[in-house]
């Protein structure tokens, strides 16, 4: 094909989500710039969901980038719009994979540089700096980073702009007009690229299915304040390690009730000492460390600490499982949960909580005082952008299909002229002209197991899962070559009960069943291979016919 074959086509913007489009978390968005056949990519987030139940053994699952690697040499940078994990914490993992720039802000560069130290990468990313307000030029694309307010400092929306038109990218983020750390939101920004003229704004939808605007960071603080000058022994305030704004409202209600402030949690030290490397959290004055919680009085002691969401290792679940080494609270402290679970650790928050009532502690939760609020926008906050924006296209992100199919329901009825509602590998044409799907991409999930990267689809995971339904049956058998079998067959067993419903040893039924297999085979077809799968099949039936389920079977065949 020639160059101008090549060049064929309409340029055109489009949008490819690789992660965050039906659900929460692991946010990667690509837009690109160009023909059907020659396009350039600017990415923005890569981030990371973390595993559950369902994939056991696995704490972090990325976004399959395969698609974007193939066209490596037409990416022009990643941009990351704020440093939460769910949208920066793939980077250290899939930046060998593509080698761009990194633009972001001050504070998220911070963070991303102690991952990249991890991962031995801190010399080879060239990650810049970029202040909020200001713009990049990167190949055709032109990018704006607006001023924003969320749950960590420095979020940003972005305006993408190429010849084809002009994108508002909203990353995370509310309307907050008292927030108590820097920036301020920018909203004459936004009121005047609605001025300009936007094309498309591509929103997020976490938070549309709830009415209203949300309370700003402000409130918390007041409601904070109250409940914590209230109480007359320890006080404890668990949140998002992030929530640098968070950090700085329960400092201050600490601060104006008398108590000095202990600090519990490798994730949110860590974050402190970011917030402080570039200028802020300068008011909280001196924090403790948890060697000294003891030495305090009870009354004079507010401790901050990480395991919000009921992670496994957090502070908290060490405090309610009385097994942490320098932290113990006594009956009638309080313990405040200022943040709302993510759906999918309800049952991890349920049993930290549990634990701490075992222990006589009181525990308060968003559910019963204004001690959290969101960092997404509500309907009437997504409205405002809307009035703000006036964009022709409106495209849901950032949210489970129920949220992104609300979302367009709540644009359409507000008098945007179009909304779409697509999916993961969906690339969509924004401008010029109507939305359209015009194309596929290969997308999916791959997941990090210890310090590897390994297929989500056919990975160690789904083979765990069989393990966890039903156990391992391991059969050795040595045969003589003409494979008749010289000593018993072997058994061994994991995870199988170790009585049938008779009071039979079930390893005892399984290793008869291995032999009668063995035996019934005819003696012209006892290869290696035959007698493996024979004497599988048989210890699978058997299991199930003595227990209800079939586990998995491996077989070794041992030939003199």
């Amino acid at each position: 094909m020639n160059a101008s074959a090549k060049r064929r086509g309409p340029e055109e913007m489009v949008l490819l989500p690789l992660g965050g489009m039906g659900e929460i978390g692991m946010n990667c968005y690509a837009y690109g710039y160009g023909t059907l056949d020659d396009r350039r990519w600017l990415i923005v987030d890569c981030g990371v969901k973390f595993g559950d139940e369902r994939d056991p053994g696995i704490d972090v699952i990325l976004p399959d980038l395969a698609y974007l690697e193939a066209e490596r040499g037409s990416i022009e940078a990643i941009i990351l719009t704020h440093a939460h994990e769910d949208h920066l914490g793939a980077v250290a993992w899939l930046w060998p994979r593509l080698r761009v720039p990194v633009y972001c802000t001050a504070f998220a560069a911070e963070l991303l540089r102690g991952k990249l130290i991890e991962a031995g990468l801190e010399d080879k990313v060239p990650v810049k700096v970029v202040r909020p307000g200001r713009t990049l030029k990167l190949g055709k694309f032109s990018v704006e980073f607006v001023a924003v307010t969320h749950s960590i400092p420095e979020p940003n929306a972005l305006a993408i702009t190429t010849p084809a038109g002009t994108v508002v990218h909203s990353g995370d983020l509310k309307i907050d007009r008292s927030p108590t750390i820097p920036p301020l939101f920018d909203e004459a920004r936004f009121k005047a690229l609605g001025d300009q003229g936007v094309d498309a704004f591509i929103c997020d939808s976490t938070n549309v299915l709830r009415e209203g605007f949300s309370p700003s960071e402000a409130d918390v603080a007041q409601t904070l304040t109250t409940i914590i000058g209230e109480a007359k022994g320890r006080v404890a305030v668990t949140t998002f390690a992030s929530h640098v704004g968070r950090i700085a409202t329960t400092v201050q209600a600490a601060r104006a009730t008398g108590r000095e402030v202990v600090v519990a949690g490798r994730a949110m030290r860590n974050v402190i000492e970011a917030a402080r490397a570039v200028g802020m959290l300068k008011e909280a004055g001196s924090f403790l460390s948890e060697e000294a919680f003891n030495l305090l009085p009870p009354d004079k002691t507010l401790l901050l600490c990480t395991g919000s969401q009921g992670e496994p290792r957090a502070a908290m679940a060490r405090i309610a499982a009385e097994t942490h080494p320098y932290i113990a609270l006594d009956p009638g402290d309080l313990v405040i949960f200022s943040s709302r679970t993510i759906p999918g650790n309800e049952k991890a928050v349920g049993a930290i909580i549990n634990g701490l009532a075992e222990q006589e502690i009181d525990v308060l939760t968003a559910d019963d005082a204004l001690v959290h609020t969101s960092g997404h926008p509500r309907q009437d906050e997504l409205k405002a952008f809307y009035g703000w924006l006036r964009p022709g296209l409106l495209v849901p992100m950032h949210g489970e299909m129920r949220h992104l199919q609300r979302h367009v329901a709540l644009a359409l009825e507000a008098g945007i002229p179009e909304a779409v509602r697509i999916e993961t590998g969906d690339i969509l044409r924004l401008a010029p002209g109507p939305a359209e799907v015009i194309d596929q991409a290969p997308s999916g999930r791959l997941h990090v197991d210890g310090r590897l990267i390994v297929p989500s689809i056919d990975g160690p995971a789904k083979f765990r899962r069989k393990l966890a339904q039903a156990g391992i049956v391991f059969v050795s058998v040595v045969v003589d070559p003409k494979g008749q079998a010289r000593g018993a067959v072997e058994v061994v067993a994991d995870g199988l009960p170790l009585m049938d419903a008779d009071g039979e040893v079930l390893l005892d039924e399984l290793e008869a069943a291995a032999e009668d297999a063995l035996d019934a085979m005819p003696r012209k077809k006892r290869s290696d291979d035959d007698i493996a799968e024979a004497l599988r099949l048989a210890v699978r039936r058997s299991a199930f016919a003595a227990w209800g389920k079939k586990p998995v079977v491996h077989v070794v065949v041992h030939r003199l």
